[in-house]
C-alpha cells in the first residue's frame, strides 16, 4: 500500500470514529430528553389534577397542600373548555398574559389573543391533551416542554457543531504547520544536493576536455552525446538550487522549447516508442526552461512507462485566442487511467509501480500551478488505449500569428 492510500485509509477511519462520537453523543442526548419528557408530562398531569381537585373539593385544608403542590410545577400549560376557549393558563410570558384596559371606568384583565393562539398551537403540536372531568364538563390541558427541555435539545447539535469548527481549526493549523515544515526539510535537501553535485559536475566537463584533446575527439559523436548528459546534469543540478525561490520566467516559444527537449529525451528511450509533435510553433509563453525541462521529463516518463511494448507519443502545442492561452497536450499510446485516479495520480505517494516514489507528477502539478501560474490535468484517458495530458500556460504574446 502506498502512503498516499494508506494516509486515506486513516482519514476515512478517523472521520468514521467522529461520527460514531457523534451519533453516541445525539443518542445519548435522545435518551436524556425523552425521559426528561416524560417526567414533564408526569407534572403536567399532577398539574391538571391538583386543579381539579381544586375546583372540586372544599375541603381547605387540602386545598392548601394541593396549592403548594400545583405552584411548584414550572411546565408551561393552557387550560381549555369543551368549546376550546381558554380557562387558565401558566408559566407563560406575564407581559403577554394580562393586559390592562380602561373599560367603563374600571380597570380589567385581557388576555392578548394572537400570543395565546399561537401557544395553544404550538402545544397542541408538541404533545397530546390531557382530559379532565370538571364540575360535570370535559376540559383539556395542553403544555409544552419547559425552557430547560428546549434547551437541551438544541445542546447536543451546538456542541457538534463547536466540536467540528474547533476541529477544523486544529486540523487546518497542524497541515499548515506541517506542510511548512517538510517544506523546510525538503528545500535545504535540494539545495544541499545541488551543492554536492557541482563539485563532480564540473570534474566530468574537466575529463571531456581532456579527452578531446588527448585522442583528437573534437567531433567524436559519443563524447559529444556525454558532453550533453553532463550539461543535463548541470541542469539537474540548477533545478534543484532553485527549488524554495521564485523561479524568473522569460518569453519562449513554447514550441522550440518542447522540441529541444524531446529531441534529447528520444534517443534516450528504447527505439520502439515514437514521437511525434504538431501545433503552432509562434506562441509564446512565459517560462523557466530549467524547471520547465523538469516538468516535459516527468511528463514523457510517465508516458513511457505507461506504454508495454511498442507505441507512441504525441505532443501538439495549441492556444486559445480569447482566453488568451497556450495548450500543450502529451498522448500516449499506454494502458490508461481510471476516470475515478484522474485527481489521484497528482496526489504525492501514488504510483503504479512495484519501484518509484510517486511523486512525479505531484511535482509537475507544482511546478505547473505554483511556478508558471498554469494548469496541468488529465484531460481524457481510456483502459488499454492511452492518455492525454494537459498543460495549460498563459500565451504573453497575442497578436494574429500567435494564435490562429
Amino acid at each position: 500500500m502506498n502512503p498516499y492510500q494508506q494516509k486515506k485509509r486513516w482519514k476515512y477511519f478517523l472521520l468514521a470514529f467522529a461520527v460514531v462520537i457523534a451519533f453516541g453523543s445525539l443518542f445519548y442526548t435522545r435518551y436524556l430528553v425523552k425521559n426528561i419528557a416524560i417526567s414533564e408530562r408526569t407534572r403536567a398531569q399532577v398539574w391538571a389534577l391538583s386543579m381539579k381537585q381544586v375546583l372540586n373539593s372544599d375541603d381547605n385544608d387540602f386545598l392548601n397542600y394541593v396549592f403548594a403542590v400545583r405552584d411548584s410545577l414550572t411546565v408551561p400549560a393552557i387550560v381549555t373548555d369543551a368549546k376550546g376557549d381558554i380557562v387558565i393558563q401558566r408559566g407563560l410570558d406575564t407581559t403577554k398574559t394580562n393586559i390592562k384596559l380602561e373599560a367603563e371606568g374600571k380597570k380589567t384583565k385581557k388576555y392578548d389573543p394572537e400570543y395565546f393562539k399561537s401557544e395553544l398551537d404550538y402545544m397542541k403540536k408538541q404533545h397530546a391533551p390531557i382530559k379532565l372531568l370538571v364540575l360535570g364538563e370535559q376540559w383539556f390541558v395542553y403544555y409544552k416542554d419547559s425552557a430547560l427541555l428546549q434547551q437541551l435539545r438544541l445542546f447536543p447539535y451546538i456542541q457538534l457543531t463547536v466540536i467540528a469548527i474547533f476541529l477544523l481549526m486544529a486540523y487546518t493549523a497542524f497541515s499548515s504547520s506541517r506542510k511548512s515544515e517538510q517544506d523546510q526539510v525538503w528545500v535545504g535537501l535540494a539545495k544541499e544536493t545541488a551543492h554536492q553535485l557541482g563539485t563532480p559536475i564540473s570534474s566530468l566537463m574537466a575529463w571531456i576536455e581532456l579527452m578531446k584533446e588527448k585522442f583528437n575527439a573534437e567531433g567524436d559523436t559519443l563524447i559529444a552525446e556525454m558532453e550533453n548528459d553532463v550539461q543535463r546534469l548541470e541542469i539537474v543540478a540548477d533545478r534543484f538550487s532553485k527549488i524554495g525561490s521564485k523561479p524568473v520566467l522569460e518569453e519562449h516559444a513554447v514550441y522550440a522549447v518542447v522540441k529541444d527537449f524531446v529531441d534529447y529525451f528520444k534517443v534516450r528511450v528504447s527505439k520502439n516508442i515514437s514521437f511525434e509533435m504538431t501545433g503552432n510553433p509562434h506562441l509564446k509563453a512565459g517560462l523557466n526552461i530549467p524547471l520547465f525541462d523538469w516538468v516535459l521529463e516527468n511528463l514523457l516518463k510517465n508516458a513511457v512507462n505507461a506504454i508495454e511494448g511498442k507505441g507512441g507519443i504525441h505532443i501538439e502545442i495549441g492556444g486559445n485566442k480569447l482566453k488568451n492561452q497556450v495548450f500543450i497536450d502529451v498522448t500516449d499510446t499506454g494502458k490508461g487511467i481510471q476516470r475515478s485516479k484522474f485527481d489521484t495520480v497528482f496526489q504525492p505517494g501514488y504510483t503504479t509501480r512495484k519501484r518509484g516514489w510517486g511523486l512525479g507528477l505531484s511535482l509537475t502539478k507544482r511546478m505547473i500551478e505554483n511556478y508558471h501560474n498554469g494548469q496541468i490535468f488529465v484531460k481524457d484517458s481510456e483502459i488499454g488505449k492511452g492518455t492525454t495530458f494537459r498543460i495549460i500556460l498563459k500565451n504573453i504574446r497575442h497578436d494574429k500569428q500567435a494564435i490562429s
